[in-house]
């Protein structure tokens, strides 16, 4: 089952995606070993110059082996919608600091990523729980924003 947060906020609307369990308040709202899943209103970005139209941001659990072929499922029949098309789309590859965790290019071909052609895509591999690359990818959504002005 997918999770879903949209986030407005005033020049950006980030849609937050993935299933349960992936990451995605741990993502919004800092990460903490009692965390219990839980949609989360908000995302920390806002009030930085951004001013993306729309956005996809796809998280994944890098290390549940057992659930990638369904996230890439729900991902791709996502992405198949009509009215979606041409958003780009930011994957996160989330909990590489636990074991056993895919590498970026494993999740690219798990996920099937190179298959996506119709918009721009882009992939980190984050950890919530270390802070690993989270502002690598606050940055290319402040980059992305202006780059699309």
């Amino acid at each position: 089952m997918l999770g879903f947060v949209f986030l407005g906020c005033g020049e950006m609307e980030l849609s937050l995606i993935g299933l349960l369990n992936a990451g995605k308040n741990s993502l919004t709202g800092g990460y903490s070993e009692d965390m219990i899943p839980t949609v989360n209103p908000g995302f920390a970005v806002c009030g930085r110059g951004i001013a993306v139209k729309f956005l996809l941001s796809y998280v994944v659990d890098a290390a549940d082996h057992d659930n990638l072929s369904i996230s890439k499922g729900e991902l791709h029949d996502l992405l198949s919608k009509p009215a979606l098309s041409g958003i780009p789309l930011l994957v996160l590859g989330n909990k590489i600091d636990k074991a056993g965790a895919l590498s970026k290019q494993a999740l690219t071909d798990q996920m099937d990523l190179k298959s996506i052609i119709d918009r721009e895509v882009c992939c980190f591999m984050i950890s919530c729980k270390n802070s690993t690359n989270i502002d690598s990818v606050i940055d290319w959504l402040v980059k992305h924003s202006k780059s699309k002005s």
